[in-house]
């Protein structure tokens, strides 16, 4: 956990889309994308799960596994997201950096 300049410590790892992809491929990742589900439908990584940030927050029981990628379009959502399912009790926890708009500007595959 890495503590921003105030000294706290994110339960979550801020990860660029390289080391995401790479996590990815391995299969040592589930990806949760928490946009709306017209962006999802839009693009998303291939077999990311669907959860809207409004559920996670709703009903947090709905994040059900450990490594975890979050995924929003800019990396903001995400990281609230990440932050719920530290407070649950996951670990290896992870942010897309700059969301699927850092992944679309690497050129890494989407499903639409």
């Amino acid at each position: 956990m890495a503590a921003d300049d105030q000294g706290y410590a994110e339960p979550f790892r801020r990860i660029q889309p390289e080391e995401a992809r790479s996590l990815i491929d391995g299969g040592q990742v589930t990806v949760v994308d928490v946009r709306e589900p017209w962006e999802y439908q839009n693009d998303h990584i291939a077999g990311a799960r669907l959860i809207p940030l409004a559920r996670i927050i709703g009903n947090p029981a709905v994040i059900d596994v450990d490594n975890v990628v979050f995924v929003c379009e800019v990396g903001q959502r995400s990281g609230v997201a990440a932050e719920v399912a530290a407070s649950l009790g996951y670990e290896n926890l992870y942010n897309l950096e700059g969301g699927m708009s850092a992944w679309r500007t690497h050129g890494y595959p989407v499903e639409k």
